[in-house]
């Protein structure tokens, strides 16, 4: 799929094995800048074992220029995160991400942190509803479960 930002074009594509690296920064800096509320130990702890299931997930990339500026994972309609590269954040980069997802399934969830109050309004705008609360296990953080369509749609 190709799009457009305010830096000029993109491709979402598969992620390929040599994307990793790059990845792998995005996630761990978008979650070290996202949620400064969870020590920073708990997401440096967690990068093995996302470097070790990246490969095996379904994993959608968006491509600027010849360089990752984003990406997106699901498991089982269950939208694992979606993380921007920091100087291209609210270019429609997530949203892209997001709506290609949209298109390939009728139905998702996500579960978001509560303190994540960008991420949270984000999900809400693009038509996700709040389903519950949850404390998340590894955290202890409470989360927002979310699901699209949303009510009333």
């Amino acid at each position: 799929m190709s799009a457009q930002t305010e830096q000029g074009p993109f491709v979402i594509r598969a992620l390929r094995e040599q994307d990793l690296p790059a990845v792998l920064e995005i996630w761990l800096s978008a979650n070290l800048q996202a949620h400064g509320f969870i020590p920073e130990k708990y997401w440096r702890g967690n990068l093995p074992l996302v470097r070790r299931m990246l490969p095996r997930a379904q994993v959608l990339v968006c491509e600027a220029q010849g360089k990752i500026v984003g990406f997106s994972g699901i498991n089982d309609r269950h939208i694992e995160g979606i993380f921007v590269d920091a100087p291209m954040r609210s270019r429609g980069i997530g949203k892209a991400l997001l709506n290609e997802w949209k298109r390939r399934f009728p139905g998702l969830t996500l579960c978001v942190y509560e303190k994540n109050k960008s991420a949270l309004a984000f999900y809400l705008r693009e038509g996700f509803s709040k389903v519950c609360r949850q404390r998340d296990e590894g955290t202890g953080e409470m989360e927002c479960v979310m699901q699209w369509p949303g009510a009333g749609q």
